[in-house]
């Protein structure tokens, strides 16, 4: 029975889309002064679309038929290969990942609210309005 019309779940992907938007993020942070470092980014359209084509598993009946791998990378994030903005090579804006972290914190924290409204309204029917 799904209480919510799937709306925990969409709140749910949002959810793993901001965490691997502020996990691609604090790695770009980190390496602001790493040579020849490109930064890196997560496109949720990408993300959706990785999503959708790997959830196809092939069915091995003999262990001689080849096994359809899925990619191991980060589902959404790509790298800017060609970006420079410093001399050793570095495509890190330092000032361009902060506005890009503020964005998401505060895309998370919207996330959060509405999830904890959707747990609100469920307790409060368990508790039969009270």
């Amino acid at each position: 029975m799904n209480l919510f019309g799937g709306t925990i779940r969409s709140l749910e992907n949002g959810l793993n889309y901001s965490t691997v938007k502020q996990k691609t993020i604090a790695q770009n942070i980190a390496n602001v002064d790493t040579p020849h470092y490109k930064a890196k980014d997560v496109s949720f359209k990408k993300m959706l679309e990785e999503q959708t084509t790997g959830s196809l598993h092939a069915n091995r009946t003999h262990t001689k038929h080849y096994d359809f791998a899925i990619n191991q990378k980060t589902p959404g994030v790509f790298g800017y290969n060609n970006l420079r903005y410093r001399v050793s090579g570095n495509g890190v804006d330092m000032d361009a990942e902060q506005a890009k972290m503020a964005e998401n914190i505060i895309y998370n924290n919207a996330l959060v609210e509405r999830i904890n409204g959707k747990f609100s309204s469920l307790n409060n029917v368990i508790k039969g309005g009270k």
